[in-house]
Formats: C-alpha cells, structure tokens, sequence
C-alpha cells in the first residue's frame, strides 16, 4: 500500500496583538528554556522590552544572540556548532536574512526554529527553503519548516510601507505561479500536486475580501499573514517552490541580477505578475484591479528601469534550467515588449 506523505507544519502559530510578550510562556509551554536568538539589523531595541521581560516571567535563558547581516551559506555553518549544545531552541526576529539565517542553523542542528517576522514583505517566514548566499552568489537553498511562526501585528503595523507593499506583490503571484506549474504538468515537464494547489490557491482569498484593500489596515495585515502562511505550506506539500513562484519570481531574480538598485522582493514580483498574467491571458484583470485598489501601482509609480526590466525578461527563461513557465514559449519576450509599450497601467510603473 502506497504510504501518504508527511508533511511537516508549523505546530506552533499565534498571529495578533501583543504576541512578542507572550514568546516566553510558549517557549514554556513546550519545555523551551534555553534559547538563541538572531535578530535583524536594529529589530532587538525595538522589541527587546516586551520580548525580554516576557522572558523573566518564565525563567527563559538566552544562552547567545548576534544580529546578522551576513547570509554566507560557509559562515552561519560556521556561526551553528559555536552555539552552545544545550540549547532547546533557535529564534530568527525581523526580516528575511535573520529568518533564514536562523532556520538555515536550526535545519544543520536539528533544532526547532521559531519564526517572528517583523514585516511582511514575502512568505519566507514560513517557508522550508532559506535565501542565502552560496560561493557569493544568492541561491535558495532547501532547509526546513519552522516549528512555529509568531507575527505580533504591533510590529508588523510600525514596519516600512514598503514592506506591506512588497507582501501584497508576493502574495498575489500565486496566481501566475500557479498558471505555469499547471502547465508545466500538462506539458509533461514537472509533476503536480492538486492539494498543494488547492493550498496554495485559497492563499488568494485576501483578494476576494470586499472593502479590504488598505494595507495598513489591521484586518488586512492580519489576513496578508495568514495568506503568506499557507503560500509557505503550499510549498511544504509539495516538496518546492512552485505552488508560489513562476515566471514572475524568473524576472524578479534577473532583475536582482542586472538591476543597479534592486527593489524589495515582492514589489519586483508584483509588477512581474501583472506583466505575466497578460501573456498566460489568465485573470489578468483581477490582478491589475487588487493593485490598483491596495495602492501598490501607486507605490511603485515611475520606479522601475524600462531598459533593465527588459533586459531582465530576456534573461529571465534561463534563470532556472528545465523549468517551464510562460517566458518558455518562442513569442512571449515579443509579447511582453508590446504589453509594456501599450498597457497604461505597466507604462506607469516605469520611470519617465
């Protein structure tokens, strides 16, 4: 008899007000007492009151903490058997590169790690793959799911605007990620996992919530977190990263690649997937419409490169070798040249 898959998820998971305080009693709960700690660049002065007296109720030791802003694959294996060996517990605080610098050191110790995102920009919080540099070059590199992911929205709502623009561009590529998985499937060039899909498909009811469409609302941010967790679950299922990234996430990596200044993640993505689900013709109007109406379009207005986003959806099929995506077909880079001459909303988004 075949045997059902085992699917690894966050058994820990608490999403609200006030939550950094409360870190201590989890940690408790689950018999956590001796903790490391990597923070972001200037996150530990902004939570350290809440975190650390939440910590005292508890008795909870901090055996070692650093703040990181060095993601080389060679230094956190290096930093991972430095930490002490009684540790029960890893904790990454912030953003990107503390989470996955501390979940990459968990994955190599076989420790559970605790994801408290500070921002939203993308669902690498909850996520079994790490973004790290590897020989200098950035690489997602395969590591596990964390044990349990905290997202105070307190923190989350003083964070840069940028940021929650940025998980609105990620969140909202499900769709054209989505469109060249399942294509990929029928064109016999990749499996497929429905359940993943599904997962990753009900990620998306954000967009069909009426009336929400602030993101600096708290209803909002509530639900973009609870959207990005199961994009990150999605992707757990089914073993990579298609359920969540196609050929939007391809130009998002090439323009990091010849870009000057790269922008954040997501709002890369963002525009990318607008662009994308013209050429699959699939619910493009949607996609414009959630960007308009969240403000995204509005955000990113006159701040990209014409010439490099160009060049980066020329480079973009070669980003990821036998990987199908719409960007595969013969037409598309002439395509999208025409879409970017003539669509109002893409002619926005590029500096005059």
């Amino acid at each position: 008899m075949t045997q059902a898959k085992v699917i690894n998820i966050p058994s820990l998971l608490k999403i609200g007000h006030g939550k950094i305080h409360k870190i201590g009693k989890y940690l408790f709960d689950r018999k956590y007492m001796k903790v490391a700690i990597f923070f972001s660049d200037g996150i530990e002065s902004l939570v350290a009151d809440n975190l650390y007296s939440g910590f005292e109720l508890f008795d909870i030791q901090v055996v070692c903490k650093d703040t990181i802003n060095d993601i080389g694959i060679e230094n956190i294996i290096h930093t991972a058997f430095k930490i002490p060996s009684d540790t029960n517990v890893l904790l990454g605080i912030g953003g990107g590169k503390a989470l996955d610098y501390s979940k990459y050191c968990a994955h190599v110790l076989k420790l559970p790690f605790i994801s408290v995102p500070t921002s939203v920009s993308n669902d690498g919080f909850c996520s079994p793959n790490a973004s790290l540099l590897v020989s200098g070059k950035r690489k997602s590199v395969k590591s596990t799911m964390p044990y349990g992911i905290v997202a105070d929205l307190d923190i989350i709502s003083k964070a840069p605007e940028m940021t929650l623009y940025s998980g609105v561009g990620d969140i909202i590529s499900k769709i054209t990620a989505l469109w060249d998985w399942k294509q990929a499937f029928l064109k016999k060039k990749d499996d497929y996992s429905d359940f993943a899909a599904l997962i990753s498909n009900n990620s998306l009811d954000i967009l069909t919530c009426d009336n929400l469409h602030n993101p600096k609302d708290n209803e909002f941010q509530y639900r973009l977190v609870n959207s990005l967790v199961l994009s990150g679950i999605a992707m757990e299922i089914a073993g990579y990263s298609r359920p969540a990234s196609g050929s939007e996430h391809l130009i998002s990596h090439a323009l990091d690649n010849v870009s000057k200044c790269p922008k954040m993640h997501g709002l890369q993505v963002g525009v990318a997937t607008y662009l994308c689900s013209l050429l699959q013709n699939n619910k493009a109007e949607l996609v414009k419409d959630f960007l308009l109406k969240t403000g995204f379009i509005n955000f990113v207005s006159e701040s990209f490169d014409k010439k490099e986003f160009i060049e980066a959806i020329k480079q973009a099929p070669s980003i990821k070798e036998n990987y199908y995506t719409i960007l595969s077909e013969e037409d598309s880079f002439k395509k999208a040249l025409d879409f970017i001459d003539k669509d109002a909303v893409l002619r926005q988004v590029f500096k005059k």
